[in-house]
């Protein structure tokens, strides 16, 4: 039950700083995106200070044997780059210049009810099942 709580605050704590950092603006992330038009330079401020806040909080965390919920760290094993990472970070960043929205802002903005928000998520979520179908076994 601590696991389940812990979980759902954090969530919410995410969920409000990227409506507070202006995350879930698909025309806030296409402005930052657009560098040889109109740029607005406001989200690498949020991303600096979400780097930094990780570079220094991961020293501290990694030195512990085990998280404070959870029996491991779930940390990727993979280091090498392939086709497969390259061809997922190519059409991710196609779908966020397009759309406006990455996975976790667009969750977020459902709090709104905004159509535009239901569609990203179905398509994404059609898109992680079709992956899922297809790829893995």
């Amino acid at each position: 039950m601590m696991n389940l709580a812990v979980s759902f605050i954090s969530g919410v704590v995410m969920a409000w700083g990227l409506c507070i950092s202006q995350m879930i603006n698909p025309a806030k992330v296409i402005g930052f995106l657009d560098i040889f038009g109109r740029w607005d330079p406001t989200l690498a401020f949020v991303m600096a200070g979400a780097l930094l806040v990780s570079m220094i909080s991961f020293r501290f965390i990694l030195k512990r044997e085990k998280p404070l919920c959870g029996e491991c760290y779930a940390l990727p094993e993979k280091k090498e780059i392939d086709r497969a990472l390259v061809a997922g970070a190519i059409i991710f960043g196609i779908g966020w210049g397009l759309s406006g929205f990455c996975p976790a802002p667009a969750v977020a903005s459902l709090a709104f009810g905004l159509p535009r928000s239901v569609i990203f998520v179905l398509a994404m979520s059609a898109g992680m099942i079709l992956y899922q179908f297809l790829f893995r076994k």
